[in-house]
């Protein structure tokens, strides 16, 4: 394998590039680029009730720490709260979602690996454009390795 020019990423707050996204304001602090392909990290912020559908990843593994807010966390039939401070490892192939449960803007830091879906984020903010949220996340799911298997938590399991 050639040798790439990686460097330490050093970001101050505030700073990284924004992703449009309808669930969730992202902000892409590492991509695949930058770590030569280890990971994805990016920050989630999270209106209230918001949330993705149940889904499987077949290409990484996924963590996610909370950072502000209280989140519930679906992990395959498991249903459990998630309050700032929890940490989730989410291996690939493991259905799962999440959702922001309290009454403001909630936050968790999201690392994936390998890297990769940042681009799943790039192309679901491309058809958000031409096609309503749940149809734009099912396409660029299927094409990046994500398989919709279910609602959100707000329609599965409602407060």
């Amino acid at each position: 394998m050639p040798e790439h020019d990686v460097r330490a990423i050093y970001l101050p707050p505030g700073e990284g590039a924004t992703v449009k996204n309808p669930i969730a304001g992202l902000t892409l602090t590492a991509s695949g680029a930058e770590t030569n392909g280890a990971l994805t990290v990016f920050e989630s912020a999270v209106a209230p009730g918001e949330g993705p559908p149940l889904h499987v990843h077949a290409n990484e593994d996924e963590a996610w720490y909370a950072l502000e807010g209280t989140f519930r966390v679906k992990l395959e039939h498991e249903l459990r709260e998630a309050p700032a401070g929890t940490f989730v490892f989410i291996p690939r192939r493991v259905r799962h979602t999440w959702q922001n449960i309290g009454d403001g803007p909630a936050r968790l830091l999201i690392l994936t690996a390998p890297a990769g879906l940042e681009r799943f984020f790039e192309r679901f903010s491309d058809l958000l454009d031409d096609a309503p949220v749940p149809d734009a996340f099912r396409t660029a799911g299927r094409e990046f390795g994500i398989d919709v298997v279910g609602p959100p938590l707000a329609e599965s399991n409602p407060l």
